[in-house]
């Protein structure tokens, strides 16, 4: 079950350097990609970063709505997100795949990919400078939710849950990694 994330804690659903899918909307038209150079910036106000090239079709979606989603998927959906990647939305509606499904989130201002472990509304935060130069976009964090089956009290917690529900780590050329076994300073 999909469960609301106190902001002064969801820089915590991006700490551990997952995959993500970045998700835009604008006048009718709505895209998905993968990026794996994403991470939290700022703790309040929340922030995150990504890396979007200047060829997507997302970028522009972002740029013309000023809102993007990021949402956190999963091992169980890892064929999903590596068509989400290899593929343009100029070319195809990504949206038509049956394997793709979004959740019905009032609040959200993009697409909410189904089946991930964790999702965040955000607004473009705009740069244009290193927008330009690095491609780089910053996000304040609007709203947050996570599946309550792997993220408790401000914390992931895949020890219990299903191996699918584990977040996917990008390497390159279609192989990652997932979350491992939790470690602990003393």
């Amino acid at each position: 079950m999909r469960q609301s994330v106190d902001l002064a804690k969801c820089y915590r659903l991006l700490n551990h350097g997952p995959t993500v899918l970045v998700s835009a909307r604008h006048a009718g038209r709505a895209n998905v990609m993968a990026a794996a150079w994403c991470m939290p910036l700022d703790f309040d106000p929340p922030k995150v970063a990504v890396v979007l090239d200047k060829n997507t079709f997302t970028r522009g979606l972002l740029e013309a709505s000023g809102h993007f989603a990021l949402c956190v998927p999963c091992a169980g959906q890892v064929d999903l997100v590596e068509r989400l990647g290899s593929t343009s939305g100029r070319e195809e509606d990504k949206f038509a795949h049956p394997d793709l499904q979004l959740i019905d989130e009032p609040a959200a201002r993009s697409p909410l990919v189904a089946g991930c472990v964790a999702w965040l509304d955000c607004v473009r935060l705009a740069e244009p400078v290193i927008e330009g130069r690095y491609d780089l976009f910053l996000g304040q964090v609007q709203a947050a939710w996570a599946d309550d089956a792997v993220f408790r009290n401000g914390h992931w917690e895949f020890e219990g849950a299903p191996d699918a529900l584990r977040t996917l780590h990008h390497v390159a050329g279609g192989h990652y990694l997932t979350i491992g076994r939790p470690l602990d300073a003393r």
